[in-house]
């Protein structure tokens, strides 16, 4: 396990990566990090030239946790499901046939079915703080909304809704937070506890299927209608699991990240937005592309390649910066400006590019637009707090977001 000192390099390095993005993108070819133990790609059109050769780049280690697991930690997890490849971490017709479910549950007519229970859980979530007039929105709103949409979506009763959120962000801090042996053995109960969750959601779908994710899901990935096997119930949880966290973790930052640039620099751009709605949809696009949720994901390289004149043997990881492209001043002026005026375009890599592009994109950009449309009525005077310092990011690549995000109207 890294040192005291080593996680805390790591952890102010993962709080702030953008000093390190802009000297990687100044180098001559790829930048090694040894914080990241990987090859560092931090240029836009280098970042797109690794998304589209998954031939030489594979993502089978995309999402290789930070923290080795304790032996009390290995002790629990046996008593859950996987892990198997899933849509973000297998490749070719692996990868495609995780997708096509995928594909179709978020497509632009089932998000559009959607959106006003979505819009109805977003009003539940304001009208429980309207009145106090002041709020820790992280917790209160941008931590649950995402919850409950991407639960609607699988099919999860809204009773499990919370659990099976606990679940999740504890399968995140387990996997890429230190903890001490006692913590990754009961982060581990929760994480076995989600799975067993979402198991019995998969075989009462195999039984009676509905109209939701979770049925889609096992139809296309256990064909037929006999009972499932052991091997396909393990597939199934693992990229429910995966489905759910992804559909929860990175929104809720995308919402979180997005209030507190707004919101910051004295709310210069809040009330610009209040001034002129219209400029929502650019403040969507801006807020994913100027502080990405999901900053990096490593790749592996295949076979001897060469990306921006650095020679790389197989078996050797890239660290994909897509939070560096992003950022990338031969792609965008004043790239380190935070600016809602800038003409919207969604050619930025904020959900991804290429086979590996985020299927849920929409789905995520609609809960932060109509959360952007809610609070510009509802708490016209939004502004942070005064008597409260600055928030503070999470350390972590992997969902960008305030700690906490302390606001008044």
């Amino acid at each position: 396990m890294a040192s005291h000192d080593d996680q805390a390099r790591r952890d102010e390095l993962y709080r702030d990566p953008y000093p390190l993005y802009a000297r990687a993108r100044r180098a001559g070819g790829l930048l090694y990090v040894p914080e990241f133990d990987a090859w560092l790609v931090a240029r836009d059109r280098d970042v797109r030239e690794v998304l589209l050769r998954a031939e030489d780049f594979s993502s089978a280690n995309a999402l290789l946790p930070d923290i080795p697991l304790t032996e009390a930690a290995l002790g629990v997890l046996p008593r859950g499901f996987g892990p198997r490849p899933t849509v973000v971490s297998s490749d070719g017709g692996a990868h495609r046939r995780l997708r096509a479910p995928l594909n179709r549950g978020l497509s632009g007519a089932r998000v559009a079915a959607l959106l006003p229970y979505a819009r109805a859980c977003a009003e539940e979530l304001a009208d429980g703080i309207a009145a106090d007039g002041a709020a820790e929105l992280v917790e209160a709103y941008a931590r649950r909304l995402p919850g409950m949409v991407v639960g609607r979506l699988i099919g999860l009763d809204p009773a499990d809704v919370p659990a099976a959120v606990h679940g999740g962000y504890r399968a995140e801090e387990l996997l890429f937070r230190p903890l001490p042996p006692e913590g990754q053995a009961a982060a581990a109960e929760d994480v076995v506890a989600l799975q067993h969750l979402l198991d019995r959601y998969v075989r009462e779908r195999r039984a009676r299927p509905r109209e939701d994710m979770c049925s889609a899901m096992v139809a296309a990935l256990a064909p037929g209608d006999a009972e499932l096997t052991l091997e396909q119930r393990h597939e199934l949880v693992t990229n429910l699991q995966n489905l759910l966290i992804a559909g929860f973790l990175t929104t809720s930052a995308l919402i979180g990240t997005a209030l507190l640039h707004l919101l910051g620099d004295d709310g210069r751009q809040w009330r610009m937005l209040h001034d002129d709605p219209s400029l929502v949809p650019a403040a969507v696009e801006e807020a994913a592309r100027h502080d990405t949720a999901i900053q990096a994901f490593r790749r592996t390289t295949t076979r001897p390649v060469a990306l921006a004149g650095t020679e790389l043997p197989a078996g050797a990881t890239v660290m994909v910066a897509y939070g560096s492209a992003n950022r990338d001043e031969e792609r965008y002026e004043r790239a380190g400006e935070f600016d809602i005026t800038r003409p919207a375009t969604r050619q930025h890599l904020a959900f991804g590019y290429g086979p590996h592009g985020c299927p849920g994109s929409r789905l995520a950009r609609e809960q932060l637009r109509l959360t952007l449309e809610l609070f510009l009525r509802r708490m016209p005077r939004l502004r942070l707090a005064d008597d409260r310092p600055r928030p503070r990011m999470r350390p972590t690549l992997i969902h960008r977001s305030p700690q906490t995000l302390y606001v008044t109207w």
